[in-house]
């Protein structure tokens, strides 16, 4: 069965890697806005009894709906089977209600995604590093998830900074779990902070759950999004008399000034992500000496060569 590659704008660069990685060539999309804002799009590739591959994601709502047109247009051009490859899941944060009457965005993002027409070979999806590892189980009906986890280019990451003698730290004991796993593939410490609540808005670090003192400090978080966060935890790693400190994250989600917040506290030396969100292409190309980034094609080809 033929197979293509295809894939959003804001994937170009990360998709024209896969290709090479995974020998499967591009296909190609036209897209263009009518003089209202609204798109025309069209598959230029005859798809037909194809085993298509659609590099896209939901990092904004704009990019929701692009990533549902086309593989609904794949699918109903002909396409054999359908493999939606997200790096990125947008809203992965807003995977469950605290409060009476939020929305669980996560879910509906998840059911939208589950109503593209099924192919007949089936559609499967394909996500990486997802913040709650919950939320395969929001998609329905036949359609197949299956979660990536971008652990071997963290810890490659990891060691190209830290070598064989660090802590890996994380932000709060929320994600210690992780890292800890993280840390013994490793075969380094690992260490996380406390936090007490002030306020509903505020929290104040009240310890360092290891020893850091003269050490080089590997802060590890599935996302930065706004900063506050990592430059935190950052401030409690110096206090604790770490030497140097870097962090790495699967996605650098960045929105604006984030970055140069995060560069600003002074405390962090190199900021290290995946090319799994646009912004973080972006922003490296700002910042290239502070923001480096690693890419996702082998973990994505590996994952494609694995389930065929």
């Amino acid at each position: 069965m033929k197979t293509l590659l295809f894939y959003s704008k804001a994937y170009s660069q990360l998709a024209k890697k896969l290709s090479i990685s995974s020998e499967i060539p591009l296909g190609s999309i036209e897209i263009t806005r009518f003089p209202d804002g609204e798109r025309y799009m069209r598959i230029e590739d005859d798809v037909r009894d194809l085993d298509a591959y659609l590099l896209s994601s939901s990092f904004d709502d704009d990019n929701a709906m692009l990533t549902y047109d086309i593989a609904c247009a794949l699918v109903e051009n002909g396409a054999k089977r359908l493999s939606l490859l997200m790096p990125y899941f947008g809203y992965s944060t807003m995977e469950r209600s605290v409060k009476p009457g939020e929305v669980i965005t996560a879910k509906n993002r998840a059911r939208l995604f589950s109503s593209i027409p099924r192919a007949p070979f089936g559609n499967r999806i394909f996500t990486v590093d997802l913040h709650s590892e919950g939320i395969p189980h929001y998609f329905e009906g036949e359609t197949r998830v299956f979660h990536i986890y971008a652990k071997k280019a963290i810890i490659e990451a990891a060691r190209q900074l830290g070598g064989d003698d660090f802590v890996l730290a994380s932000t709060d004991a929320g994600r210690a779990k992780w890292v800890e796993s993280l840390a013994n593939d490793i075969g380094v410490p690992a260490s996380f902070v406390y936090k007490r609540r002030i306020s509903g808005s505020e929290t104040q670090v009240s310890a360092v759950s290891a020893q850091v003192q003269n050490k080089r400090v590997i802060i590890y978080d599935d996302m930065i999004r706004t900063g506050g966060s990592l430059i935190s935890a950052a401030k409690a790693y110096q206090d604790a008399g770490a030497s140097q400190i870097f962090t790495i994250s699967t996605h650098g989600v960045l929105p604006a000034g984030a970055l140069q917040r995060i560069k600003d506290c002074g405390l962090i030396e190199k900021v290290i992500v995946t090319d799994s969100h646009p912004n973080a292409i972006t922003e490296s190309q700002s910042h290239p000496n502070f923001l480096h980034i690693v890419s996702l094609q082998q973990i994505l080809a590996e994952a494609i060569q694995e389930r065929g």
